[in-house]
């Protein structure tokens, strides 16, 4: 083992030197798309692979404890050699003068080598990385500030438990939005051993929430057109055989639920961005077979200060009993800001009527789950103080209403973590005058004293800035045993964060309905390099064969996750 390490510590810098001198990677175009860059993202990556080596304590053998390091290790050599061999090859300078070899022969080199490396890794972790059934492996629990880390220590099986919090402003907040580059044409996500990935349809628009029809119907939300789609494919089908508009002329839809439950659904409601309407559904509709009827007329809309993209999302689920139909609606702002303040007797008359911990002004009835009728009546505030809920799912055994969410910028690389969790009636999670407990946000020192001792503490803490979204609760036979009951989420990807978070798709661990406070990453392999990345997951669905597709708005692709048993 540390043969290779001092192997890998001189291959690289010398791969540097002698791309360099061959002068042939400075083509025409913007400076971001030269290849020659793209070579050095690929160092970047493998730097980064390097460091995970070094991350292994020396008295810990590798089959057990660092089982998820060797993955990651691994996982980040496959995308640095598919970055390298997927680039395009030219025989000129930036100047336009010719090189002295074949365009091939660097591309060779590089693509070689690091071929080279990862069969040294191969040779040195397979005892550790492949002789496990997929029910076997645990990866390397991350607890304490290890926990936080970025996507260079993301990798299927690595968990992650965050129970301490670093104080507001501990680092800069960053400006750092992701560049978007197409897929490199053989790059596929990582998945645990076991199971297989796939790309499932492509040449999307905006695919966001999916939703899988009681009779196998694939459905999608593509937002920006402001349309639903469906897909239809036989069970363990690698691809869709038809793709319809199920409807269209609709306002950014992103929730989407089948009403009444059951294998004859009458309806399907869509969650627009200020409304939710419904159609009328039998099993096996392609197209809509009658208008939109408007059950809700008056969700707020998008507007106000620094709104983001997440904060038009509208996400829809109806409980257990059929009784109650949740929806979810995120914050227009970022932390409450210009909201004013008001005196104790104002406050109270206000939660009196909006709930506990409500905000008011441009926030009203916002950060909040509202709860009303399948009818789209009794409206009322379910939960308060979840500053963006873009993703809500209900247990299909214990009936609890879960909530996916992103939480509040500019307090760090490390605050505040997301989170998914179970949403209570009447509970307030703290936004915008507390986050995770009693802990304050400093813009808003001292003006909610009351608030303290009545926060509702989130289950599952998720690195800050990942942009938690689509959500769903595992009920498919396919999976090792272990997955039924269990949570699978999207993370979007950071923004506001100096090394890069998200752009995954995470598990986390239920005993009997109730979370450990734990996720592990399932799908990773997004991220390029600290300035790239080639997808973004938005959505999660079971399919009717129990296989997980996963949608990612980057592309405009979904992609289906299936279990093949074995190493």
């Amino acid at each position: 083992m540390a043969s290779a390490t001092l192997w890998w510590k001189s291959w690289w810098p010398s791969s540097i030197r002698v791309l360099v001198r061959l002068k042939l990677y400075f083509p025409d175009g913007p400076s971001s798309e030269r290849p020659i860059h793209k070579i050095r993202d690929c160092l970047a990556l493998m730097r980064g692979s390097l460091r995970l080596l070094g991350r292994r304590p020396a008295a810990s053998p590798w089959p057990t404890q660092n089982i998820s390091t060797a993955q990651a290790f691994l996982a980040h050599m496959k995308t640095a050699r598919q970055f390298i061999t997927a680039m395009p090859a030219t025989k000129t300078d930036r100047n336009g003068a010719w090189g002295c070899c074949s365009p091939s022969i660097p591309r060779g080199i590089m693509a070689g080598a690091v071929s080279a490396a990862l069969a040294t890794c191969v040779l040195s972790f397979a005892p550790a990385v492949f002789a496990q059934r997929a029910s076997d492996s645990l990866g390397e629990l991350l607890a304490g500030e290890a926990a936080f880390g970025d996507w260079r220590t993301d990798a299927p099986l690595v968990r992650r438990k965050i129970t301490d919090l670093p104080p507001p402003y501990a680092t800069r907040s960053a400006s750092n939005p992701p560049r978007l580059i197409a897929r490199p044409v053989s790059a596929v996500p990582n998945v645990p051993p076991g199971f297989q990935v796939e790309l499932f349809a492509s040449n999307l628009r905006d695919p966001r929430t999916v939703r899988v029809a009681p009779n196998g119907d694939i459905f999608i939300a593509e937002s920006e057109p402001g349309r639903i789609r469906v897909l239809r494919a036989a069970d363990g089908a690698a691809k869709p055989s038809s793709n319809d508009v199920f409807a269209s002329g609709l306002d950014q839809p992103f929730g989407i639920a089948f009403y009444p439950s059951g294998s004859e659904p009458q309806w399907i409601y869509v969650a627009n961005t200020g409304s939710v309407v419904r159609y009328p559904y039998r099993s096996g509709d392609l197209k809509a077979r009658g208008k939109a009827e408007m059950i809700v007329r008056d969700l707020p809309h998008a507007g106000g200060r620094s709104v983001q993209r997440g904060h038009i999302t509208r996400d829809i689920a109806f409980s257990k009993d059929g009784r109650q139909m949740f929806v979810s609606v995120g914050s227009a702002s970022n932390d409450g800001e210009g909201i004013g303040k008001r005196d104790a007797a104002a406050i109270a008359r206000w939660e009196a009527e909006h709930g506990l911990g409500s905000a008011w002004g441009n926030e009203t009835d916002r950060a909040a789950v509202l709860v009303f009728d399948p009818a789209g009546k009794n409206r009322r505030v379910f939960a308060s103080g979840l500053r963006n809920c873009v993703g809500l799912a209900v247990h299909p055994l214990t009936g609890d209403l879960w909530c996916s969410t992103n939480e509040r910028d500019d307090l760090g690389d490390d605050l505040v973590p997301d989170f998914i969790t179970r949403v209570r009636d009447g509970a307030f999670y703290g936004w915008p005058w507390y986050y995770l407990g009693a802990n304050e946000d400093p813009r808003h020192r001292g003006e909610r004293p009351d608030l303290k001792d009545k926060i509702t503490i989130p289950d599952v803490l998720i690195q800050a800035h990942s942009a938690s979204m689509g959500m769903i609760v595992y009920d498919g036979d396919q999976f090792p045993s272990e997955y039924r009951g269990d949570a699978f989420a999207a993370q979007h990807g950071s923004w506001n964060r100096a090394k890069r978070t998200g752009y995954k798709v995470i598990r986390a661990r239920l005993e009997a309905g109730v979370p450990t406070g734990e996720y592990e990453d399932f799908m990773t392999g997004f991220v390029v390099n600290d300035s790239s990345v080639w997808a973004r997951p938005v959505g999660v669905a079971v399919a009717h064969d129990g296989a997980l597709l996963v949608s990612e708005d980057g592309n405009g692709t979904i992609w289906r996750v299936s279990y093949r048993g074995g190493p």
